[in-house]
């Protein structure tokens, strides 16, 4: 690869003998615009090369190039990304991925790697991982993908750019698998709190099309969930995960009763250990007939255990009988991501 490739390298395109024949397109503001951006200077002059480069529809090496040079810059722009990927396609194509000429060379892997490294840079960027996406589509092949996201999760094990990028590449080639499965209970081994690690097992578990509720998978998710509720009673996170694996498998939600009075009974307020259980066995005594346990499970959690939604509790208590509960109720639905 020719050294003027190197991102790090500080470039001013005016003077390099290799962008001469380049007349640069300064951004057009307008007449006294009333918000102009102070953009830098450096940036500001590769924003000008960039659109003379489009203008002119060129996909070459010295594409690349300056595409990093500004990616490095501000990794946010999608329209560099997506000219980027579109000089890609066309070197690749055009069998372009070396040049003699410069010694420049490049490949679908050295951009992989290079797309990695920008990555921990900017861990929330939402372009990098549909750079990739695309990439590793075009490629037909997930080979170490899985290990590229799980090195993201090291830094940091919620990034949602990261699981969204993780649940893709689940859907496109088919890796509804036990290594899959281990990844998310090894994380929520880690932090049982990481309602992302939550969110992917339900995806795993019920998301792959034409996926039977078995009944020894509905024993062992609903198994796993009150494990973890164990280790941290008021964590929402199993709890939203066991109510989403009884309505998956249509379990009637008065088989969690004798477990939810375990953390939440009722008529010992002094003994709660769980609001969230508490929430459930409200649901449970309605459903029962029990309307004074009801009553009361909802006025302990407006006035003791979550006052600052006590205007939701005690609305919920008006339609106690009625079967009539909202749609999302004090604990939320566990889905897949987006």
């Amino acid at each position: 690869m020719a050294s003027y490739d190197s991102e790090e390298e500080e470039l001013d395109y005016s003077t390099d003998p290799r962008w001469a024949d380049v007349t640069p397109l300064p951004q057009d503001d307008g007449e006294n615009p009333l918000a102009q951006i102070a953009y830098a200077p450096e940036y500001t002059l590769a924003m000008s090369y960039l659109r003379a480069i489009m203008a002119a529809n060129e996909h070459s090496s010295r594409v690349i190039h300056l595409t990093s040079d500004i990616i490095r810059m501000n990794a946010a722009h999608y329209t560099v990304w997506g000219y980027r990927f579109k000089t890609l396609m066309f070197l690749d194509r055009s069998n372009s991925f070396e040049d003699k000429s410069t010694g420049w060379s490049w490949s679908w892997r050295e951009e992989l790697e290079w797309v990695g490294s920008i990555a921990k840079r900017y861990e929330k960027n939402y372009q990098i991982w549909h750079h990739r996406q695309l990439i590793i589509d075009h490629l037909d092949d997930a080979t170490g993908e899985r290990a590229v996201t799980e090195g993201m999760f090291e830094l940091d094990s919620k990034n949602y750019h990261v699981w969204t990028y993780r649940q893709w590449l689940v859907q496109r080639f088919n890796l509804f698998d036990e290594e899959e499965l281990a990844t998310t209970a090894r994380l929520l081994e880690e932090d049982v709190r990481n309602n992302s690690a939550w969110n992917h097992r339900y995806f795993i578990v019920f998301g792959k099309p034409g996926t039977d509720s078995a009944t020894e998978v509905l024993e062992r998710e609903i198994e796993f969930a009150k494990e973890a509720i164990l280790k941290a009673p008021q964590n929402p996170s199993p709890w939203s995960y066991l109510k989403a694996v009884l309505r998956k498998g249509k379990i009637e939600l008065t088989t969690l009763k004798p477990f939810c009075e375990g953390f939440s009974p009722v008529l010992s307020p002094d003994e709660i250990k769980s609001s969230h259980a508490l929430d459930i066995l409200s649901e449970i005594y309605d459903q029962t007939g029990d309307a004074a346990k009801a009553e009361k499970a909802l006025e302990l959690l407006a006035s003791k255990f979550d006052p600052v939604r006590k205007n939701y509790w005690r609305y919920r208590r008006r339609l106690l009988g009625s079967q009539a509960l909202p749609t999302t109720s004090g604990t939320p639905i566990v889905q897949a991501a987006a």
